[in-house]
């Protein structure tokens, strides 16, 4: 029996035979990162609902971390809104927002949260400023 076939063979047993060989490196199941430096970067929020919004980080002036009882709150305070994150574990999200990594947050439902996901974002409030 060749040895690839044995591999394909595992990936059949294993319910999945597209998956690659080699396992894939644990996911922030809420965020996604930007790959490549670049200079306009954007964040964009994603609700359950399929609702979008985005938010220029040069106009990102201030961030608060709270880790304050069962949940973790983010404050984003941009020049014109201010975003609040809440959910488990936020502190990764809050020290990639430091260095404009996360391109894509996404809501995820509290029904759905499970043991072994870094961060996840339950909840998810966007104000506009009064100018």
């Amino acid at each position: 029996m060749s040895q690839d076939y044995k591999l394909r063979y595992d990936q059949i047993r294993e319910g999945d035979p597209t998956k690659p060989n080699t396992p894939a490196p644990k996911k922030d199941e809420s965020m996604e990162v930007y790959q490549t430096p670049s200079h306009a970067r954007n964040l964009c929020l994603v609700w359950l609902d399929g609702k979008r919004m985005f938010f220029n980080y040069a106009y990102l002036v201030s961030g608060e971390y709270s880790a304050n009882g069962e949940k973790n709150i983010i404050l984003l305070h941009f020049a014109s809104y201010t975003v609040q994150l809440q959910g488990y574990g936020l502190e990764s999200i809050f020290m990639s927002i430091l260095d404009h990594a996360p391109k894509i947050i996404t809501m995820v439902d509290e029904r759905y949260v499970v043991d072994g996901i870094e961060s996840v974002v339950t909840d998810m409030l966007v104000e506009r400023k009064n100018e």
